[in-house]
């Protein structure tokens, strides 16, 4: 099993590590702070480096229990055993963070404006998208979204991550803000993002650390993805 360093330092730049196997040309290391594509977040990029040599992590995916690091076509990848530098590109690991961050506070918003439950969403390094099941998004609605986020954004409210036990996790309200819970049964451990005060809900993505970081938000673009599905877009300041 790949120990998950992002998971609670989403901040961890460099780290070592150990490469446990070699899989279909992919890397596994013992411990990783690559988060691999999930939820709608993208894979970080970056560089694993050994005895003066260095591989570019191209994507990062998550198998079961493990997490592997594919590597730029062409390069042979380390050999089980030999300790490693991993380094992740931070420019894009920190744009895609304030980005989740910010469609959580979005989110948060909704649910407490109109009680929208999220049907969907993507992160970009420039753009995020989430998708609500709402009737109405009229431009009234639009401009009490945007004012209401970029004031709960500017109170500068503290993220925090938690663990909790699956019964006691579901004990929470609200705590899956999904239209479909996506936990797999199996799952004995809930990993929370807690903004204090806008938004509780579980996630396995990384975030900012408080929502002062996340800039002013802008809704770009709206569609109508249904009767009862709206799809905002959104730009960060």
């Amino acid at each position: 099993m790949t120990e998950l360093l992002y998971a609670f330092d989403a901040y961890l730049k460099e780290f070592d590590a150990t490469v446990a196997a070699v899989r279909d040309g992919a890397v596994i290391l013992d411990r990783t702070a690559f988060y691999p594509t999930g939820g709608g977040q993208p894979n970080d990029t970056g560089r694993l480096a050994a005895d003066g040599r260095e591989w570019r992590v191209v994507d990062v995916k998550k198998q079961g229990p493990d997490v592997l690091h594919r590597l730029e076509a062409g390069a042979d990848a380390p050999a089980p055993g030999i300790r490693v530098r991993g380094a992740i590109d931070w420019e894009r690991r920190y744009a895609l963070m304030r980005h989740h961050s910010a469609l959580h506070v979005l989110c948060g918003v909704i649910y407490q404006l109109f009680g929208a439950l999220v049907s969907g969403g993507q992160m970009y390094t420039d753009r995020a998208r989430m998708d609500f099941a709402l009737e109405d998004l009229s431009p009234e609605r639009l401009r009490q979204i945007e004012q209401v986020a970029n004031e709960r954004i500017a109170e500068g409210h503290p993220i925090h991550v938690k663990v909790l036990p699956r019964e006691e996790a579901f004990q929470i309200p609200d705590l899956i803000r999904t239209q479909i819970n996506l936990l797999p049964p199996n799952v004995s451990e809930i990993r929370i993002i807690d903004i204090e005060n806008v938004d509780l809900q579980a996630d396995g993505g990384v975030h900012v650390a408080n929502t002062s970081e996340i800039g002013q938000v802008r809704i770009t673009k709206t569609e109508n993805k249904g009767r009862s599905n709206k799809r905002l877009e959104i730009a960060l300041g």
